[in-house]
């Protein structure tokens, strides 16, 4: 009987394991892909770090949460930061470059405009602040 539960168990570590790896694979290879579009995101201005925000409309995760969270993230950071929204159903030519399925989808931009992190889904006030703080 026990043996059993530790075997389950072990199996179970396993496949958390491989997902978690296979989860960091996809995101270097989706920073790899959109590194590759540094500087020539057109609203984008090089001395200062950034966060590119992909949105739509109809989003409500965007509208009352990320949306919120980059406000607050930009009243505290007052011009140390740029923030640059795109909307992916007007844009789904840059939503397809930078790999986005889903939105909100952040990417925390370098002072050169290459992407640092990703985020799928929403990112809090907090988060946002500490990946930004390792890239400036």
């Amino acid at each position: 009987m026990i043996h059993g539960v530790i075997a389950r168990l072990a199996c179970a570590a396993v496949v958390v394991s491989l997902f978690l790896a296979a989860f960091a694979v996809a995101r270097a290879v989706i920073l790899s892909r959109a590194g590759r579009l540094a500087g020539r995101l057109p609203a984008f201005h090089r001395g200062l770090p950034g966060i590119l925000y992909f949105t739509t409309p109809d989003c409500v995760t965007c509208k009352a949460a990320q949306k919120p969270a980059l406000r607050a993230l930009e009243e505290q950071l007052a011009g140390r930061i740029q923030v640059i929204e795109v909307d992916a159903v007007n844009r789904p030519d840059l939503a397809r470059q930078w790999s986005v399925l889903s939105v909100p989808t952040t990417f925390i931009l370098d002072t050169v405009g290459k992407p640092r992190q990703v985020n799928h889904g929403f990112a809090s006030t907090a988060k946002l602040m500490g990946q930004l703080e390792k890239v400036s």
